[in-house]
């Protein structure tokens, strides 16, 4: 089935940020098992999984419309520094992926692709409910409690290997 030129520009916008968001999160939980920070470690390796996820339907999507997924062309990673910027910056790509897919869901409407629109608002309330919402409760923590004891939290049960 040929898709609609404008959702597959638009559907490759979105897969360029979602492969961002995956290589992002892989960095950042990779650091922090090296740190020994394992809830941390736990949580974004998740978070990677779903970003991987996103991507998966992103591209059967793009596929089923006749259109060819371009993976050398995903946007930077933010990788971070530290646990509070790394924090930041996955809130930062968080959203951007929201206003995106918000921008694109319109395109889908406007376009009446209402299959894509599906999948979208699906992945939409996952970036808001899910991962932008913990990551905001996380660095509020940290206004909270103090960064020390916030790592000290995220130390977790032992090595996750």
């Amino acid at each position: 089935m040929k898709g609609n030129d404008k959702v597959l520009e638009n559907l490759q916008m979105l897969l360029n940020g979602e492969l961002a968001a995956r290589d992002q999160y892989f960095a950042h939980s990779r650091m922090y098992k090296d740190w020994g920070l394992n809830k941390l470690y736990e949580r974004l390796n998740h978070e990677m999984e779903e970003e991987t996820e996103h991507a998966d339907a992103i591209m059967e999507r793009m596929l089923f419309l006749e259109a060819k997924p371009d993976v050398n062309s995903q946007a930077k990673a933010s990788v971070g520094n530290d646990v509070v910027g790394m924090l930041k910056n996955d809130l930062t790509t968080e959203y951007e992926v929201a206003a995106n897919l918000k921008a694109v869901i319109a395109i889908c409407e406007e376009e009446g692709d209402y299959d894509t629109r599906e999948i979208l608002v699906k992945q939409l309330d996952d970036t808001e409910m899910d991962h932008a919402y913990w990551l905001e409760k996380q660095l509020g923590l940290i206004e909270k409690i103090g960064l020390q004891n916030y790592i000290q939290s995220q130390m977790g049960d032992g090595d996750p290997n």
